[in-house]
């Protein structure tokens, strides 16, 4: 079994949980567990994404192997993105930390409010941090 805190494993693991990790590849790979989508259903799905977010992060999920992209011969031409086997595969934690997340909704607001309580912090801080 390899040893991922090696230096020269780990650097690479963090590199490729950092892509796979951040906000919207998570929100792209949630989104084409179902199905292929088209770009604009894609991004209409997810919301608040900007065109050219979605185009970059589509763009490096297909050069890690994850989605594939499908140009159809039609007038105008249609592209479709789908999970690639890889992509798949991420899929199914992606979608379990999703689930995960999902249920405790509940106990992290609880948890969030009584830390702000105990420490003086106003909702209204951690509010402006999150738009």
């Amino acid at each position: 079994m390899p040893n991922y805190y090696e230096p020269c494993q780990c650097g690479r693991v963090s590199e490729v949980l950092q892509r796979v990790g951040d906000k919207w590849s998570v929100l792209v790979i949630m989104m084409l567990g179902d199905e292929a989508l088209r770009f604009n259903e894609l991004r209409r799905r997810i919301g608040g994404i900007s065109q050219r977010m979605l185009t970059l992060t589509l763009r490096t999920l297909e050069r890690d192997g994850m989605v594939n992209r499908t140009v159809h011969p039609t007038v105008p031409p249609q592209v479709e993105y789908a999970l690639t086997p890889l992509g798949r595969s991420l899929w199914e934690p992606v979608e379990a930390l999703g689930k995960w997340a999902h249920q405790n909704l509940p106990n992290i607001d609880r948890a969030r409010q009584a830390y702000d309580s105990a420490n003086g912090v106003a909702a209204s801080a951690h509010e402006a941090e999150e738009a």
